[in-house]
């Protein structure tokens, strides 16, 4: 009985340690397995967004526009969709939404599908709108992702050539010795002229008045005729007049000078800092559309933007092409919310 006691509790000792051992080997087999899953789970998670961004296009893709056919915005879109089109081997489509200074295909996009078939192409004036709105600068950019800017164009600051300054430091004297008494034309409260020239006083803490027209051609024809001193405009809308000697450029608006006037000063070289923002055309994408086809959207742009046909073309109409990532879009976008903000506020405009 001892030694069959014996023999039993070593066995039944064996047993258990059979048991730990195995539950021990079993659990260190499950941990393994669990990492492998997880490990396999986090490639497949990474491949996912690939495979979906290897799919893209499948099908069609639509380019919203805000502005009737012909219009800048248009042209530019269209000329961005042939070279998609090339570039990624499916029909890239501009459809014309005009109506409510753009809010009408802001909102379609916004609410579109987040998959990259819709996307919209839009200006820094969407954003400005937005803001005006009273809606605030992340929530106006929250409804979109940004893709990448596809070209731009700084304005220019010309006076009529009557006006007896012949650079921006002897408009500035001129302004402030006597205040309120120069003017400025622009197409309409709240459009792109008024903002810069609203910007330009604030910066330079001059009393400029402000004179609206109903539209871009009568702003522009008031300052051919002698009407108002000087207005902010797209550089390629003045170019006949420049070169006729009607109308004289003092600076450009960009960080850097446009090689569409290239002796024309910036800004910040004729003196006057802090008034340094251009007029871009973006692409974007409904918000929570995948990282990866934002990406391969961007660098679709990117493309196009090194083709020489697209970017002679692009500067044919005075902007010129530029692309960037969406962080760096994304970027543009918060500092524009910024600056413009407060131009907005110090001068209480409103959307119309």
């Amino acid at each position: 009985m001892g030694l069959s006691a014996q023999v039993c509790r070593h066995i039944h000792s064996s047993v258990c340690l059979c048991r730990i051992q195995g539950m021990s080997q079993l659990g260190a087999m499950l941990r393994k397995q669990t990492v492998l899953l997880a490990l396999g789970a986090f490639v497949l998670g990474a491949h996912a967004g690939t495979t979906l961004a290897q799919r893209f296009a499948s099908k069609p893709v639509t380019l919203v526009v805000g502005n009737a056919p012909g219009g800048g915005m248009d042209i530019v879109a269209r000329l961005l969709a042939v070279r998609l089109t090339e570039i990624l081997g499916q029909p890239v489509i501009v459809e014309n939404r005009p109506a409510a200074a753009a809010r009408v295909a802001n909102q379609y996009v916004a609410r579109a599908s987040a998959d990259g078939y819709t996307l919209l192409v839009n200006t820094a004036a969407g954003v400005v709108d937005a803001l005006a709105l009273n809606r605030s600068a992340y929530e106006a950019l929250s409804d979109f992702a940004p893709v990448s800017t596809i070209a731009s164009s700084p304005m220019v600051l010309v006076v009529n050539a009557a006006v007896p300054v012949t650079d921006l430091r002897e408009l500035l004297a001129r302004a402030r010795k006597m205040p309120g008494t120069l003017n400025y034309s622009s197409s309409g409260l709240g459009t792109t002229g008024h903002l810069y020239g609203e910007m330009f006083k604030l910066r330079t803490g001059t009393d400029i008045v402000h004179v609206p027209y109903r539209g871009t051609a009568p702003a522009l024809a008031a300052l051919l005729a002698g009407d108002v001193d000087m207005s902010f405009v797209p550089v390629a809308g003045v170019m006949q007049y420049l070169r006729a000697g009607r109308l004289r450029a003092l600076a450009t608006t960009g960080d850097r000078r446009s090689v569409l006037v290239p002796d024309v000063p910036t800004m910040a070289e004729a003196g006057a800092s802090g008034v340094a923002a251009s007029v871009w055309y973006g692409l974007f994408a409904p918000a929570g559309t995948p990282p990866d086809v934002v990406d391969l959207l961007a660098r679709a742009v990117a493309d196009a933007s090194r083709s020489t046909g697209y970017r002679q073309r692009l500067l044919d109409l005075g902007v010129e092409p530029v692309a960037s990532t969406p962080k760096e879009f994304g970027d543009l976008l918060h500092e524009e919310a910024g600056r413009w903000t407060d131009v907005i506020k110090a001068a209480g405009i409103r959307a119309q």
